[in-house]
């Protein structure tokens, strides 16, 4: 007999199966708590209305995707992160990857250079090249990008406190190659908040960071229209622990936040908005991933329209790139991350994402070889040209579990954002630890159930083998950073340091007052004045904040 409703075909069939038959001790539930049901009916879609929840892709809240016909009309841009040991060698893995079929450019820069330091300060020593690309001086950022026209790829950079001194060398590189600014195209990450609630990579306190945040947002408004000003990650608090619905909730406080202070600074919504950027991660839990996608786009565009009251529908739409979780990856039985990369990496395609960066097989032990990183590549095209999962637009909408999850997260990340409201903000919330707080409780809650073995990672706490170690890995080469501190100290020889300091000067003038820090900077960069220099100054005026921790 059928049942009649899901309640009677739990109590009158499943039940009497699972006495039989317990099944496996395992955690039905994702990272976020969210409960995993036995099947999904209609019924835990009560009241549910396409209209307001769904419409229709390319139209208001956007769940289905911000384009109409999605991956049909253009695929997402293959964006692989990238950058080692010099300008020279990442200029090699740059026009490798390009050459195979990357469509878009991912600038990943070392520790002294995210940091405000030159590659021969002492706080330098032994960072220089290992994390990223060093650039020191606009002499560095032209060896970066020689031979690669700018005009025909697009730039991402993932930099932050010395976000605008990197926006400017590039500005600057374009125009040696005849480029105006309006022609560039790209993101820089521009992230301040995010760096004191998870990665660490700041120099300077918030409310002379968030100007320095606002002022690119103003720049390129009026001067780089096709950048984008910021790529606010949710990214990185999921590498520190944060939980899918954690990652929505604590990226949207701080999108608020700068949405906030540009309106504060005298800018208005639809002159920025559309420029504004979102960076996640692709966990591996698929289904979860594929719904906090989905209700990041609805809740983005229910924030931009009814709490800013943005006229322009291109301000509703929230555009994402997506990195592979390299948390995920493991040393032990390294192959296996080309497993994990390619399911996270069918999420981010199935959950719509705009750009997306592939994680390669070795990156739990070095920087990827030139081999690993195009195996990541390939994992994307295979995606894109093979599986035939891009030919329909949100394809899994309608599910009822890809449903009732993506209203789930939706519901428990706005809970969040309205208690960090509630704080005063993200700014004040993150003063009082609170978002620190929160991940460092859901990492410890994550190895506390990876340890006891009620979630496995293969390989590690369960299945474990004496796999061989990758014969080849990444290595720096320390004549390079012999280079790299060469080359600067030969800028520093051969440039008019009358110009130097008078640009300095200036840039110290600007900072003091109140007017917008990139032209300046941009002067600066123009006569090769270094990153450690610019960012002297900065901390002279600014100031430094030396922890920014809730313990």
């Amino acid at each position: 007999m059928t049942s009649k409703n899901k309640k009677e075909w739990l109590d009158k069939t499943v039940r009497p199966v699972e006495k039989r038959f317990p099944g496996r001790h395992k955690v039905f539930d994702t990272r976020s708590g969210i409960q995993t049901e036995v099947s999904y009916t209609p019924e835990d879609l009560r009241d549910f209305d396409y209209s307001k929840k769904l419409s229709y892709p390319g139209e208001f809240p956007y769940t289905r995707g911000i384009q109409p016909n999605m991956y049909r009309g253009r695929l997402w841009t293959m964006r692989q992160y990238s950058g080692f040991a010099s300008p020279e060698e990442s200029n090699r893995r740059y026009r490798f990857l390009l050459d195979q079929g990357q469509n878009g450019l991912s600038v990943a820069f070392d520790l002294p250079t995210q940091v405000g330091y030159d590659s021969d300060h002492e706080m330098a020593l032994g960072e220089v090249g290992k994390a990223g690309v060093p650039v020191a001086s606009l002499a560095d950022m032209e060896m970066l990008f020689d031979g690669i026209p700018l005009g025909d790829v697009t730039t991402s950079m993932t930099i932050n406190a010395t976000a605008s001194i990197m926006l400017a060398m590039y500005i600057a590189v374009g125009r040696k190659q005849g480029l105006s600014p309006s022609a560039l195209g790209g993101t820089i990450q521009n992230d301040i908040l995010k760096e004191y609630i998870a990665r660490g990579t700041y120099i300077f306190p918030p409310k002379p960071s968030m100007r320095l945040v606002t002022d690119v947002f103003r720049y390129c408004g009026e001067n780089v229209p096709k950048w984008n000003t910021i790529s606010i990650s949710g990214y990185h608090m999921s590498e520190a622990g944060a939980t899918a619905v954690q990652e929505l909730a604590f990226t949207f406080a701080n999108a608020i936040a700068y949405v906030q202070a540009a309106i504060d600074s005298g800018m208005n919504v639809d002159d920025f908005a559309g420029r504004l950027s979102f960076f996640f991660v692709a966990q591996s839990n698929f289904f979860e991933e594929i719904g906090k996608y989905r209700a990041a786009r609805r809740m983005w565009a229910n924030i931009m329209r009814n709490r800013f009251g943005a006229k322009n529908p291109r301000s509703w739409m929230l555009r994402f790139h997506t990195q592979t979780a390299g948390v995920s990856l493991t040393a032990q039985q390294p192959d296996n991350n080309v497993v994990r990369t390619t399911i996270q990496a069918l999420a981010a395609v199935l959950g719509g994402t705009q750009s997306l960066h592939t994680n390669a097989r070795d990156e739990a032990l070095a920087l990827p070889t030139q081999e690993a990183a195009e195996l990541a590549l390939r994992t994307q095209q295979i995606i894109a040209y093979e599986s035939g999962v891009d030919d329909s637009v949100d394809p899994l909408a309608g599910s009822y579990y890809v449903e009732s999850l993506t209203d789930t997260i939706e519901e428990k990340a706005n809970a969040y954002i309205q208690l960090i409201d509630d704080m005063g903000g993200a700014l004040p919330a993150l003063e009082q630890g609170y978002q620190m707080s929160e991940i460092h409780k859901s990492a410890f809650q994550l190895q506390r159930e990876i340890e006891e073995k009620k979630r496995i990672v293969v390989g590690v706490n369960r299945y474990q083998s004496e796999a061989p170690s990758i014969e080849k890995l990444q290595h720096i080469d320390p004549n390079e950073t012999k280079k790299q501190i060469e080359r600067l100290n030969k800028v520093r020889q051969e440039r008019d340091d009358s110009s130097v300091r008078s640009a300095l000067a200036h840039l110290e003038e600007v900072a003091l007052g109140d007017s917008n820090t990139v032209p300046a900077i941009l002067k600066c960069v123009e006569v090769y004045t270094t990153v450690g220099e610019i960012s002297d100054v900065f901390r002279g005026v600014f100031g430094m904040q030396r922890e920014f921790t809730p313990f």
